[in-house]
């Protein structure tokens, strides 16, 4: 679990995240969801340590990172795994090469158990045979999945993915969506997802914290967002018109469904 306690950030003199709280649970898909300039990449951003914020507190399962020891600082990064929105893939290494990758860098495994461990994530994001490709010869979605075995490589506590489905076919996001989920109730991680794709957050939004203006608006899950009376969360959500068709079925149809075990 990561909590956030009254985190504020700011930027010559302008507050980015004003006195934010937010916990991230561990075993579910943890969405932050904001408009554009809302603060939310900053939160994320804070979270893996790319920026420190002013005042506040970020516990990873109560472990201070404001007060951590440049060691215990290197502990914790070996715990995280991390998931760029253009997948980050190095051209000149094959798909084997991009998974071994941090198995080289960060861990003590002998040659032979880096490659049985890079060879078990492939199989398990479904590229078992990929090995000698280079990521120019493959999908967009296969190289999101080359990412997502490398970021599951060390076999992380923690993964944080930046817009996952960004530049993705709506079929392929929701493929790496259902991934993404399996992987994170599979191995017990806290996963936590920056994204604005809105079928992310209808379908596998267990917990979803939302910003607005670098405040914490809101915090619910898939099935509460449809009720909200927020008005800036419902602009967000529901701003188009299949969006909303979608909310005004979900919320019509439990008005007509009774409670259990009653009849109409």
């Amino acid at each position: 679990m990561i909590e956030v306690k009254g985190v504020t950030k700011s930027f010559d003199g302008k507050t980015i995240l004003h006195d934010v709280d937010a916990t991230f649970q561990t075993g579910k898909t943890n969405l932050i969801i904001g408009q554009s300039g809302s603060g939310k990449t900053v939160l994320m951003k804070s979270l893996v340590g790319l920026l420190k914020p002013e005042k506040g507190q970020i516990l990873f399962d109560g472990r201070d990172v404001m007060a951590m020891n440049g060691d215990q600082v290197k502990q914790l990064r070996e715990e995280i795994g991390m998931l760029f929105q253009g997948s980050a893939l190095f051209d000149s290494e094959t798909v084997l090469g991009n998974v071994m990758f941090p198995l080289i860098m960060f861990s003590r495994m002998t040659y032979s158990e880096m490659l049985d461990r890079a060879h078990f994530c492939l199989e398990r994001v479904n590229l078992k045979g990929a090995d000698n490709k280079y990521p120019s010869e493959i999908s967009g979605g296969m190289q999101k999945r080359v990412a997502i075995a490398r970021a599951i490589a060390l076999n992380p506590k923690y993964l944080f993915c930046d817009e996952p489905n960004s530049g993705l076919d709506p079929k392929t996001s929701i493929l790496i969506d259902e991934l993404l989920s399996d992987i994170t109730h599979e191995y017990n991680i806290t996963t936590v997802i920056n994204t604005h794709d809105m079928n992310s957050v209808l379908g596998i939004g267990e917990n979803i914290v939302f910003i607005n203006k670098g405040y914490r608006e809101w915090v619910g899950d898939m099935s509460q967002i449809y009720n909200t009376d927020n008005e800036a969360l419902n602009h967000f959500v529901f701003a188009t018109d299949l969006f909303q068709k979608v909310r005004e079925y979900v919320v019509d149809n439990e008005r007509r469904t009774p409670p259990s075990g009653q009849s109409r």
